[in-house]
């Protein structure tokens, strides 16, 4: 399932509850995130009911790697020949195939994080991006550094169309929330990274959760709010 989230950003469903991104630029196609392991192939159908071959997908740029983002990274590149990105901070943890005990502050994210199903192929990134970049051939991707939920979660801001992909910065199911904190690396950073979010946005897009357009965009910069005041 997917539909068009504002021009040349498309939303895909990979799973009931989680959301990839697709960008449309002139140099080929940019995926935003993959999802679980069973992912690619819900990806490769979208890609083909839009009248586009695998090989459009010229990379692929994850948010932070936790399993529901990159699971199926590793198949999804052997599908397709796409670059896959990722921010330095969070390179080790890609590549390592795992999150490690460092990478949650709480027993519980820790625990969960020892069951072999949340575990991926070891995955070698093609490259690393940065605070402030705005990603070759991608439209006009600009990375914003989150810290917080992981060392090196990045959320984009799709210039063209005012457009910001959230990952999971913060989630929008049912209501507006930042996820639980046991679940992240350094809960204490997330104020100051959700503080960082540009205004006057047209669209919001969520790994989790509904996306936010017109008046709701408007409602998200009110959430924002709060998280600026504390900054």
């Amino acid at each position: 399932m997917h539909s068009q989230l504002s021009p040349g950003v498309t939303q895909i469903a990979t799973s009931k509850r989680d959301n990839a991104f697709l960008i449309d630029g002139d140099d080929g196609l940019t995926l935003i995130d993959v999802g679980w392991s069973k992912a690619p192939e819900a990806l490769l159908d979208t890609i083909a009911a839009l009248g586009r071959k695998p090989s459009d997908i010229r990379r692929v740029i994850l948010t932070h790697a936790h399993p529901d983002h990159v699971q199926g990274a590793a198949e999804l590149r052997r599908h397709t020949g796409a670059h896959i990105l990722i921010h330095d901070a969070d390179r080790a943890w890609l590549e390592a195939g795992r999150v490690p005990a460092e990478g949650r502050s709480g027993t519980i994210g820790r625990l969960i994080d020892h069951l072999p199903k949340l575990h991926w192929t070891p995955t070698t990134a093609d490259g690393t991006v940065s605070d402030g970049e705005v990603v070759e051939g991608s439209d006009g991707l600009r990375v914003i550094h989150t810290p917080g939920h992981s060392p090196g979660h990045i959320v984009l801001l799709h210039e063209p169309s005012k457009t910001i992909l959230m990952g999971d910065a913060a989630f929008n199911r049912g209501k507006l929330a930042i996820g639980p904190a046991a679940l992240a690396a350094d809960p204490d950073l997330r104020p100051g990274s959700l503080a960082r979010i540009p205004q006057n946005l047209n669209a919001v897009g969520f790994a989790h959760g509904a996306p936010l357009t017109g008046s709701g965009a408007h409602s998200f910069q009110e959430f924002l709010q709060q998280f600026r005041s504390e900054s």
